[in-house]
């Protein structure tokens, strides 16, 4: 009797052997896993919404890299600039300096160059027209800035939309089909809202970091012409030595 029930429980271990290996034997056959390549996503996500948000992105990445060198040009510091403008000025240089600034690629040297123009003339005039000059150099900075807070804005928005008619399409898809929708019927418009509503995002949000950034940026150049502009008006007010 004890020898039948060993037999028992060796013949079940053999068993669950068996299978055992059989699982790991279909696991070794399985498929292997496939990829997709970043073309098919866009393929997937669809023209319509796609196109628009390629251009976007062109537009945002030409804006970004054109306004940073801007702004680096802008930032650059001349060295000792400021000291040979309060010299040829004392020394009554005026075209020396002029001609100084005329060299000087840079915001702050076109502004002072207006300021130099209105020497002899009252202080409240020239500080205005260093206001003014002031003014369009800022405007020159923030050129393009307002398309790319439009983008960071907007794109998100058509990615999300692009997310609406792909489960539009889905929806679509499951009321013709009735009862009998294959999986691979859904995969399309799926596909669609997950792929636009992914590349809305990512363009959105290097969009919104970059315009934070160059405002950023720009602010600082400001401060630095404001800064420049106030040593300029003691220079006019200081008596020459």
């Amino acid at each position: 009797m004890l020898i039948e029930l060993f037999a028992q429980v060796q013949d079940a271990t053999d068993a669950a052997r068996q299978m055992l290996e059989q699982s790991a034997d279909a696991g070794l056959t399985s498929p292997t896993e496939e990829t997709i390549s970043v073309w098919e996503l866009i393929k997937n996500g669809g023209w319509y919404i796609m196109g628009p948000l390629a251009l976007m992105s062109v537009i945002a990445v030409y804006i970004i890299i054109e306004r940073a060198l801007a702004i680096r040009r802008a930032l650059r510091d001349e060295k000792d600039f400021m000291n040979k403008i309060r010299d040829y000025i004392h020394e009554g240089k005026i075209e020396s300096a002029r001609n100084l600034c005329s060299t000087t690629n840079t915001p702050v040297a076109r502004m002072l160059d207006k300021g130099i123009t209105r020497i002899g003339k009252p202080m409240k005039d020239i500080e205005v027209s260093i206001e003014n000059a002031g003014k369009l150099e800022v405007y020159s900075l923030e050129r393009g800035l307002s398309v790319l807070a439009t983008i960071a804005g907007s794109a998100p928005m058509i990615g999300f939309l692009g997310t609406v008619i792909g489960m539009i399409i889905t929806f679509h898809t499951m009321k013709i089909s009735g009862a009998g929708v294959e999986l691979d019927q859904l995969s399309g418009g799926i596909m669609q809202a997950m792929v636009t509503t992914v590349a809305g995002l990512v363009i959105g949000i290097i969009a919104y970091v970059s315009y934070n950034t160059l405002v950023a940026r720009v602010n600082k150049v400001v401060q630095n012409m404001e800064a420049q502009t106030i040593a300029f008006m003691d220079v006019l007010e200081a008596p020459a030595k």
